[in-house]
């Protein structure tokens, strides 16, 4: 126990040094902070996603988000193939997403390159859809 509250104190102190929250240093994945859908041509969406991941740096970052129904179906993704480290939160897009006329919401989730999906989702309906079953 002793060893442990050791090693979470110095994990602390080496991020309020750094200048990162303890929270972000803890954090593990990205967080999907906010989502803008809108309705495109003939039955597809467009997206706006705002990712933060904290910890970003050039070997771990958030390299990708997706847009997937319940049952786990995915109908979109986006590859970010670099850091944003000097743009925290960062929003990227992705458009043309096609998605079944009775899927009333999706979800949109981030991955980090070394983890994979976690974090914070983002359960969105779709303009125009009711909600899905």
């Amino acid at each position: 126990m002793f060893l442990r509250n050791r090693i979470f104190f110095l994990l602390a102190l080496t991020a309020s040094l750094a200048g990162v929250s303890l929270a972000a240093a803890e954090q593990k994945f990205p967080d999907v902070v906010s989502v803008q859908v809108r309705s495109g041509q003939s039955g597809t969406f467009d997206f706006d996603v705002t990712l933060s991941s904290p910890y970003d740096s050039a070997q771990r970052y958030a390299d990708g988000f997706r847009v997937s129904a319940e049952d786990g179906t995915v109908y979109g993704e986006r590859k970010l193939w670099h850091d944003h480290s000097s743009e925290q939160p960062f929003t990227r897009d992705l458009y043309g997403v096609m998605i079944p006329p009775d899927i009333g919401t999706v979800t949109v989730q981030a991955r980090d390159q070394q983890y994979g999906y976690g974090g914070k989702a983002a359960e969105v309906p779709l303009p125009g859809r009711h909600k899905s079953p």
